[in-house]
């Protein structure tokens, strides 16, 4: 089975919090994962970017799912708050990803991020995101088969 060229299943996680935003982050993320020639087999909306590895966790627990694509926006506010809500979230996405031995794609954006810098980055984060998930969940499976030399 050629790992290249066997569709890679993903899943995409979107926050709701600051919705104008993560909307747009959705469709885009859907839109590239087509594009790439993934199948999308679920979406899962949560609360917020906090939330994000709850459903994470159950979502690469799944035999049909490869890899998951996360996005949310994560705005400053008059605290720091952004900051702890973007790092932990961050944080434990990559402890996931490597449990699970499936990739995690982030797209969160933030902390620091302006509600307008955060819709002028929506879709870019969005298809970087899909794109990082696909090409993993790609490459693994090649240096899963046991292939050798340059894996790109």
């Amino acid at each position: 089975m050629d790992g290249e060229n066997t569709r890679v299943r993903l899943a995409i996680v979107v926050s709701e919090f600051n919705f104008d935003v993560t909307r747009i982050m959705e469709e885009k993320a859907i839109d590239h994962a087509k594009f790439l020639g993934a199948e999308v087999v679920l979406v899962v909306r949560v609360p917020g970017s906090f939330d994000s590895p709850m459903a994470v966790k159950e979502v690469l627990a799944r035999d049909d799912v490869d890899a998951v694509a996360v996005v949310g926006a994560v705005i400053k506010g008059e605290t720091g708050h952004d900051e702890v809500v973007a790092h932990q979230a961050a944080r434990k996405l990559l402890d996931l990803a490597v449990e699970y031995g499936k990739p995690v794609g982030l797209g969160i954006i933030g902390p620091g991020a302006s509600r307008l810098q955060a819709l002028e980055r929506a879709e870019e984060y969005a298809r970087r995101a899909v794109e990082a998930a696909v090409k993993m969940a790609r490459r693994l499976r090649r240096v899963r088969a046991g292939e050798k030399g340059l894996i790109t």
